[in-house]
C-alpha cells in the first residue's frame, strides 16, 4: 500500500527541503510505501529552482506556469498520485510529518475514509498565535458544520487525508483555500467516514511567510453556502 503526500507549494525557498526531509523521515507502518507529489505554484523566489535539482524516485515534481492557488495545485496533485492513499501537506513547517502515522491508523484500521488532523483536539504542543485567526477557524468549523452535520473541530486546516475511492468520485473546483469547505461538504454528502486525529501545530506569523488573509475567510463562507445548498457538483 502507498501513502501519497501532495504538497502544493508557493514561494517555500526556506522550508521545502527541511520539509521534505521531514516526510522522508517520518515513520509509517512497515506495509506503507510513500510517493511524494510537489506541484510549485509558480512560485517567484528560489523555490523552483530548488525543485528542478530534486532527483528521487520517490518524488514527483509538477510545475504550474501561472500562479492559480492551493486548491488549484491541489486538482493538480490528486491527478498525478498514484497510491492508494492521499495527504494534503502544506510546503512550509506549520505541520509536523512524523504526525502522518497517526492519521493513517483509523483507516488502515478500516474504520475511516476520511481523516482530519486537528489542531484544536490534541493534547500536543502548540504555537500560540492570532486570537482572531484562530476565532475565524472555529466560526468557520462551526458554520460548516451546521450545513453538513459533522461535528468537526477543525474544518479549515490543512492535514486531510483520503482513501483513493473517495477522491475518485469527487470533483474539486476552488482555486485557493476555499478548498477546506468545499472538500468537506463533498465528503458529507458521500456519507464518508470521518475522524479526526489530534495533531500539534506551529504556526507562522504574516511575516514569516504565513498566505491566507481575510478575503480568504469570506470567500470560505461563500464556499460553505454554495457547495452545501447550491451546487450539485
Amino acid at each position: 500500500m502507498v501513502l501519497s503526500v501532495i504538497i502544493p507549494c508557493y514561494n517555500e525557498e526556506k522550508t521545502i527541503l527541511s520539509l521534505l526531509d521531514r516526510v522522508r523521515a517520518a515513520h509509517l507502518p512497515d506495509a506503507i510505501a510513500r510517493e511524494i507529489v510537489i506541484v510549485d505554484d509558480c512560485s517567484i523566489d528560489g523555490t523552483r529552482d530548488l525543485l528542478r535539482k530534486i532527483d528521487s524516485p520517490d518524488t514527483k515534481v509538477i510545475f504550474h506556469e501561472a500562479n492559480r492557488g492551493k486548491g488549484a495545485a491541489l486538482r493538480t496533485g490528486f491527478k498525478a498520485f498514484t497510491g492508494d492513499i492521499a495527504v494534503v501537506q502544506d510546503a512550509d513547517l506549520e505541520y509536523d510529518p512524523s504526525e502522518l502515522g497517526r492519521l493513517l491508523k483509523p483507516i488502515l484500521d478500516g474504520r475511516a475514509d476520511v481523516v482530519y488532523g486537528s489542531r484544536f483536539l490534541t493534547a500536543d504542543e502548540r504555537r500560540v498565535m492570532y486570537y482572531f485567526h484562530c476565532l475565524g477557524n472555529k466560526l468557520l468549523t462551526i458554520l460548516s458544520n451546521v450545513f453538513t452535520n459533522l461535528n468537526l473541530s477543525d474544518m479549515e486546516t490543512c492535514y486531510k487525508m483520503f482513501r483513493r475511492e473517495i477522491l475518485e468520485k469527487i470533483e474539486l473546483h476552488e482555486n485557493r483555500f476555499g478548498f477546506e469547505p468545499e472538500i468537506t461538504a463533498k465528503v458529507a454528502k458521500l456519507k464518508c467516514r470521518i475522524y479526526e486525529v489530534g495533531i500539534s501545530y506551529s504556526g507562522r506569523t504574516y511575516q514569516e511567510g504565513k498566505k491566507i488573509g481575510l478575503k480568504d475567510g469570506f470567500r470560505a463562507l461563500w464556499c460553505i453556502v454554495k457547495y452545501n445548498l447550491l451546487s450539485h457538483s
